[in-house]
């Protein structure tokens, strides 16, 4: 148990550190692109052109580097935990974002974030104590039809209405994104052709399908739900879904349980690790709001003082970095050292 608290801790740290790379990414490709009117859609969603040119930038490649170690420890934390337990803890990745944000995105963080993120360390404390060890369990061939089938039609649902929304779509696609990664860790959790490794076994499983369409969809919506609005808010979404629904298919047909006696204490480090997780993002969102707001009226910036601009907005098309000040070259220069296409 004590391995699988540990990947589960190094992927939000890997997720925590994507989440904010691949802001500056979408950032670096807004700015760079300001006035190709190629890069956003009428209703004001960012194209796949311009998806794809955020996706290119050297400082989102660096994150995707940092999701896939992410992924790889998620994944052995699915395995050898209860989905939720070691959901939640990845959930945590809100944690290490909202700290590095300080420093890279230009947020301030006030007393009820701090709150919010002691709330989170505190209950998954609780729950981590509450939690029995995950023992194998049996899965019906039809649970892995029936999630294969499931993640499409989260797939289909999200591509069609996340498009037509437009910059109100961040929070659609941040929580479509979510409910596809818990899809990734149940399906990484019921894979077939594990152990034993047969790899004929597990390309015919639906668990292993599951496994490739919803990561890569949640991948590109998580992406497109950057580039639409704060980083915060939009992973505040996405933590709900990729911690309730793996925790309820954990329950129900996955046989996760508690130690006897304490489920009470499971429920309230879950309810609380959740909410406290989704309070860092939405206080987080607050901070961006008002950041974005002093970014367009202030657009007479003077890069010649020997300072740089962080917009916290930073991953919107509609706000261009023309903002808050920092010292001088952390940020532009971190970007423009890992700008290479």
């Amino acid at each position: 148990m004590i391995v699988g608290i540990t990947l589960a801790l190094l992927a939000a740290v890997g997720y925590g550190l994507s989440s904010v790379m691949q802001a500056l990414g979408a950032r670096q490709a807004a700015r760079e692109n300001a006035d190709d009117h190629r890069m956003s859609t009428a209703a004001g969603s960012p194209t796949l052109q311009s998806t794809v040119a955020t996706a290119l930038t050297g400082v989102f490649i660096v994150g995707a580097l940092f999701d896939v170690l992410g992924f790889i420890a998620g994944a052995g934390a699915a395995r050898a935990l209860p989905l939720f337990l070691s959901q939640t803890i990845v959930a945590g990745n809100l944690v290490v974002t909202a700290l590095l944000g300080t420093r890279l995105l230009g947020i301030k963080l006030h007393g009820r974030d701090w709150a919010a993120m002691g709330t989170v360390m505190g209950s998954l404390l609780l729950l981590g104590a509450a939690s029995e060890p995950h023992t194998s369990y049996e899965t019906s061939r039809s649970l892995h039809w029936a999630l294969l089938l499931a993640t499409l039609l989260v797939v289909g649902l999200s591509l069609f209405g996340v498009r037509r929304m437009g910059r109100g779509g961040s929070v659609a696609a941040g929580a479509a994104a979510g409910l596809l990664f818990g899809a990734v860790a149940i399906g990484v959790r019921v894979l077939d052709g594990v152990s034993p490794f047969s790899m004929s076994t597990m390309l015919a499983d639906p668990a292993a399908w599951v496994i490739a369409i919803a990561g890569a969809a949640g991948f590109y919506l998580h992406t497109v739900a950057l580039q639409l609005g704060a980083v915060n808010g939009s992973t505040a979404a996405l933590v709900v879904g990729e911690t309730a629904a793996p925790a309820i298919v954990g329950v129900m047909w996955l046989g996760d349980s508690t130690v006897p006696g304490l489920e009470w204490l499971a429920l309230a480090g879950f309810t609380f690790a959740t909410l406290g997780a989704v309070a860092v993002a939405i206080f987080g969102t607050a901070e961006a709001e008002r950041s974005a707001e002093e970014n367009l009226r202030d657009d007479r910036a003077d890069f010649s003082s020997g300072e740089f601009t962080v917009p916290a907005d930073c991953s919107s098309l509609e706000h261009p970095p023309v903002s808050r000040t920092g010292p001088a070259g952390w940020v532009d220069n971190l970007t423009e050292r890992l700008h290479w296409r």
